[in-house]
């Protein structure tokens, strides 16, 4: 028997067990049933709480997480932006600069090439009047040889008329001691500059009789002739033509270097060509001429004087040559130096074409980079939609103990 004091009137009664456990039973069950309450109470409230907390620190990560990307995606951004600008700068400057490269050369080379046909026009200018100039002393000259021609006729005449009455002095003595005999008497007067003398060098198998040579004041050469001489007595049996000899003589003047071959001969002394005067055989052998003993004297007059009336004409000739050669040297310049500034100009355009190039592929890698950072950004705005979005119920969905839970605490 358990003893139990009424909390009422404060009196004493006793109660078996039975009825004491079924006492304590409902004493019991109603404590659980009020603190079930309060911790269910306690533990909606609780869970109230951590789910506003949890929302709160995820939308606060959440936000965090934006602020975070969209500061980033601003620098990003405007880093690049910058670059862009930077390089569409660059690429106009570099675009001024090649027009301005390309306008100074243009000038320049335009600038050369005023002054070139200018100084073309000026050596055209003097060309002319060295030419008429040349022409004029040409025609002096023509006039003057005409008139020496003319006394050379006369001495032809006078020396036809000398030969026939020495033809028998001729026969007796040689026609190279005549020939050098005829020249020794005008050596000292007329010849004090010039060398004549027997041609005694046979290291090349042949040589001629006699070598003249004539030199100004300064050591300049005027002329050289190589002279063969060939005599024949009218009494003959085998007769020699003067054609026969053309050749080696010819060789002759080549080796021993001589501007003139001369044959003085006395062979064929019945054909009219030879005894006409100087026949000029050059249309056979360059440069080469026959003579009879009596035109000897002559023919050395003769081609010294045209030898040197020659030299003026040679030097004004080397002196138009050489400004000629000049004249081409220079456009020969000028064309070099147009190439290698088309293959410069050529080189640098290529070079600024593959700037270009590259400059269009960073720029295109960075729109790429942009167009990545968009999508970024769009992604983290679906995300914040869907943190936005989230409820309880889609929490609870698919998770019947969790579902359970929440229903209770609407009921």
């Amino acid at each position: 028997m358990n003893e139990i004091i009424c909390p009422n009137c404060k009196k004493a009664f006793k109660i078996d067990e039975a009825g004491f456990a079924d006492i304590l039973k409902q004493v019991r069950d109603h404590q659980f049933e009020e603190e079930l309450e309060k911790r269910l109470k306690l533990a909606e409230n609780e869970k109230e709480s951590a789910v506003k907390l949890a929302e709160a620190n995820f939308k606060s990560v959440l936000q965090e997480d934006l602020n975070k990307k969209d500061k980033e995606l601003s620098e990003k951004l405007a880093a690049k932006e910058a670059e862009i600008a930077q390089i569409k700068s660059k690429l106009n400057s570099a675009e001024i600069e090649k027009e301005l490269s390309v306008t100074m050369a243009v000038q320049k080379i335009e600038k050369e090439r005023d002054d070139l046909l200018n100084n073309l026009k000026i050596k055209e200018t003097e060309i002319l009047l060295q030419e008429k100039s040349l022409n004029e002393n040409f025609a002096l000259q023509l006039k003057t040889k005409d008139e020496i021609i003319k006394i050379k006729d006369d001495e032809i005449a006078f020396r036809v008329d000398l030969k026939q009455r020495l033809s028998t002095k001729m026969i007796g003595e040689s026609l190279e001691q005549h020939c050098e005999i005829e020249f020794n008497k005008l050596r000292s007067s007329a010849f004090q500059n010039a060398y004549f003398e027997k041609d005694n060098n046979s290291k090349t198998g042949s040589k001629g009789d006699f070598i003249f040579k004539e030199s100004d004041v300064h050591g300049n050469e005027i002329i050289s002739i190589m002279f063969e001489m060939k005599n024949e007595a009218d009494a003959t049996i085998a007769k020699k033509r003067n054609d026969e000899f053309y050749k080696e003589l010819d060789k002759d003047r080549n080796e021993k270097k001589c501007e003139y071959a001369v044959l003085v001969s006395t062979l064929e002394s019945d054909n009219d060509l030879y005894n006409m005067g100087i026949v000029d055989v050059s249309h056979k052998f360059q440069k080469m001429y026959v003579v009879r003993p009596q035109f000897f004297i002559p023919i050395i007059t003769l081609l010294r004087n045209a030898s040197m009336n020659s030299m003026q004409y040679k030097a004004e000739l080397a002196l138009v040559k050489s400004q000629n050669i000049d004249i081409t040297n220079f456009e020969d310049r000028m064309n070099s130096f147009k190439e290698g500034f088309a293959r410069n100009y050529e080189l640098a355009s290529r070079k600024f074409t593959e700037a270009i190039a590259g400059i269009d592929k960073t720029i295109k890698e960075l729109e790429k980079t942009k167009a990545a950072l968009m999508s970024s950004e769009s992604n983290l705005r679906l995300a914040n939609n869907k943190a936005d979005e989230l409820t309880i119920k889609k929490l609870t969905q698919g998770n019947p103990t969790m579902k359970a839970k929440f229903d209770e605490l609407d009921k």
